[in-house]
């Protein structure tokens, strides 16, 4: 499967840097990271999210089907929500995370940016004899992103200033511009985020439109203000952690009788996780992932990501800690830095004392 690359790039702004999320070719950066990040934080950021694939399951098995395939119960998703939910394999290790949005006639599954293609090739193989379509939308459908405390006015300005308001994890048809569009109340960042579904033709004119409102931030600032709140991104379980090790626990439902993944999570869960996932800031340098972490010259876990944190000043990364040490303030060593273990969000976003008016 070929890698994806943004059917916006032609309307993004000139000397926007490019390079890889997983099989995505995405937009790291229009302008700097200081000021997309601050977008994200103190105004509004429009996201260019066309490296997430949008499947869409239908048939007369689709509920059944995503049941068994997603860690989180979907029986009664309507067509006016959206969830967030691991996809496992059968050993318990994530192939992705995604958001589900109900369809009257199925679901659409959301994967994570460059996790699509991986994420269609378990879906299909995993379908057995279940009466289920599973499509790819790409070429059809592009998904954009707001986010910010201030988000919801771009919402107003844009499409409708009701939407704005909508509860956590709604989802409304709608029109933009005559235009039949998708539209979300989501957020990944701890501010106020919106998704909006729209047909290929008429991307790059809402686009345009948007960046008129908003400013453009690129997968970088994304990731880093995801991080600061600890919502989770791929590289936590790149290496192969399960879901108690990386303390997605609550992506999983383990009171649904089945799903893909099932016994090893609760074996997982029976036998306690031998490390954990714990944040942590301080040093210079942001240290790379495999770094070692010491207590008294003896390795306690190893760096499994880490960037420099613009709301910390200060490198933030999440490191795999012996379980005995999964616990905020102790003080560690990453490679030749001294590090304090901390409590999440790591950020205090905006939004949480910024009312939508």
């Amino acid at each position: 499967m070929d890698s994806l690359t943004s059917p916006l790039a032609a309307v993004h702004p000139e000397g926007t840097e490019y390079g890889a999320a997983q099989e995505a070719h995405v937009a790291l950066r229009y302008t700097t990271l200081d000021e997309e990040y601050t977008a994200i934080r103190e105004r509004a950021a429009v996201l260019d999210l066309s490296g997430s694939r949008v499947l869409e399951v239908s048939g007369s098995d689709a509920t059944d089907f995503m049941q068994r395939a997603l860690a989180r119960d979907v029986e009664y998703l309507t067509s006016e929500r959206c969830m967030t939910s691991l996809v496992l394999d059968e050993e318990g290790l994530v192939v992705d995370q995604v958001v589900v949005w109900g369809r009257e006639d199925g679901m659409l599954v959301e994967s994570s940016v460059g996790g699509g293609a991986r994420l269609l090739e378990h879906l299909r193989s995993v379908a057995g004899e279940d009466r289920v379509e599973i499509k790819d939308l790409t070429g059809e459908q592009v998904l954009l992103g707001l986010e910010g405390p201030y988000a919801w006015g771009v919402v107003g300005r844009l499409v409708d200033g009701e939407l704005a308001a909508l509860p956590f994890e709604s989802v409304v048809d709608t029109t933009w511009d005559g235009v039949d569009v998708l539209f979300a109340r989501t957020g990944v960042t701890g501010e106020y985020g919106y998704k909006v579904l729209v047909p290929h033709d008429q991307a790059a004119t809402l686009w345009a439109k948007a960046v008129e409102q908003a400013t453009p931030a690129g997968h970088e600032a994304l990731e880093l203000a995801m991080l600061e709140v600890r919502q989770p991104t791929h590289h936590e379980h790149a290496d192969g952690a399960d879901v108690l090790t990386m303390g997605a626990n609550w992506l999983v439902d383990i009171t649904k009788e089945s799903f893909i993944g099932r016994d090893a999570v609760l074996a997982a869960f029976s036998g306690g996780a031998t490390r954990r996932t714990v944040g942590f800031s301080g040093g210079d340098t942001v240290p790379a992932a495999g770094t070692p972490v010491t207590v008294g010259g003896e390795q306690v876990g190893v760096v499994v990501h880490a960037v420099h944190s613009i709301g910390l000043g200060a490198p933030l990364g999440l490191a795999r800690l012996d379980a005995d040490l999964a616990a905020a303030g102790l003080r560690l060593t990453v490679g030749d830095a001294d590090v304090t273990t901390l409590t999440s969000p790591y950020v205090t976003p905006k939004s949480w004392s910024t009312p939508i008016i």
